[in-house]
């Protein structure tokens, strides 16, 4: 199963210059723990509630500084013509449990998350990224 047949479509981003403060109202009424940071179109980052909490607070930042002050740049992202089961392994090698999804353009044009692979495949893709995820991560220390 390709990527684009399990991937949410219908997805807010912020663009590197708006405010954290911004970004953080927006995961709060969204009910989400990131978002990808976009110029136009095109994937530049995201941002991560632990980003926010974490690195922003250790750094002294202040709520009104750029997202691009924040964000994870060049995040791991995977191509909507790819698979499920590339998607699950990635998730597991990286240690994420979202990734953005760019066309053959690199346009973004998606999300998929471990969520939307349980609810549309038969679990052995969750299972994969499922045990990558739950791994100590040694791969999100914030620098």
């Amino acid at each position: 199963m390709q990527i684009d047949q399990v991937m949410t479509k219908d997805i807010k981003t912020v663009s590197p210059s708006e405010s954290v403060k911004k970004a953080a109202s927006f995961m709060l009424s969204e009910d989400t723990g990131s978002i990808p940071v976009c110029d136009g179109d095109r994937l530049v980052g995201m941002i991560t509630d632990r980003d926010v909490a974490v690195r922003g607070i250790s750094e002294g930042k202040d709520p009104d500084c750029a997202v691009s002050e924040l964000m994870s740049k060049d995040p791991v992202r995977i191509r909507s013509s790819e698979d499920v089961e590339s998607a699950a392994r990635k998730m597991s090698e990286c240690q994420v449990r979202r990734l953005p999804v760019i066309d053959d353009s690199d346009r973004l044009v998606g999300m998929v998350s471990l969520g939307d692979i349980a609810r549309q495949t038969d679990g052995e893709a969750e299972q994969i990224a499922l045990e990558g995820v739950s791994e100590r991560g040694e791969l999100h220390k914030q620098s």
